[in-house]
């Protein structure tokens, strides 16, 4: 029977020839998890390491710095949000739609807030860092707004001139009202009220011929 310390060994070959991807997934789900046990700040590089019984370098090779887990992790996170915003069943009618799209972001964001309470503190905590998920996060929204402002343009509803530029004019406004920061700061009643307060502005100036 092999000893411990074989044991070990052998384990730590099989890891070393798995495939990068999958390694990095492993890091991803055990770092996600012990940041959600005891906080962002309170983990370090090394702790995610000894879980793994890898070596700190080895984790370092995947993952430059802690927020870049940080910003692999939300942008998983991300990329869920959307998966979900795209299969709801939107009203009819593009400005229906605009203000039912808004509302649904809000609601995850909300329910991210209690059952997802160690992501937005990895958020808040590297805030002033321009993370890829935060641009993803943007561009993502932007690209749903587009098809449904296309959408009201076909259908005579909508005046504009660059969809695109249009999309991300109105993702930069709804930022105030949906985003991390904001939800994790502000009542729902607050949000929703001012989630539907902007999106009241962004569908009148889009049915105003001048705007064209």
């Amino acid at each position: 029977m092999k000893d411990t310390g074989d044991q070990v060994q052998m384990c730590k070959v099989r890891r070393s020839r798995r495939p990068a991807a999958e390694t990095r997934r492993e890091i991803l789900a055990v770092a996600e998890d012990l940041f959600r046990e005891r906080g962002y700040q309170q983990v370090a590089m090394a702790d995610i390491a000894a879980a793994l019984d890898m070596s700190p370098a080895n984790v370092f090779k995947h993952f430059h710095a802690k927020t870049a887990l940080v910003d692999a992790i939300a942008s998983v996170h991300v990329e869920k949000m959307m998966q979900r915003l795209v299969a709801l069943e939107l009203p009819c009618g593009p400005q229906a739609k605009l203000l039912r799209l808004a509302e649904e972001l809000l609601g995850i964001l909300l329910v991210d807030v209690s059952e997802n309470r160690h992501l937005f503190e990895m958020i808040v905590l590297t805030a002033d860092l321009e993370l890829q998920a935060g641009e993803l996060y943007r561009t993502k929204i932007a690209t749903i707004l587009e098809a449904i402002i296309l959408e009201g343009v076909a259908a005579g509803q909508f005046f504009v001139r660059d969809a695109h530029h249009t999309a991300s004019v109105i993702t930069i406004a709804l930022e105030g009202v949906i985003n991390p920061l904001s939800v994790a700061t502000h009542t729902p009643e607050v949000l929703y009220r001012r989630c539907q307060d902007v999106m009241e502005l962004v569908n009148t100036a889009l049915q105003n011929p001048l705007a064209k």
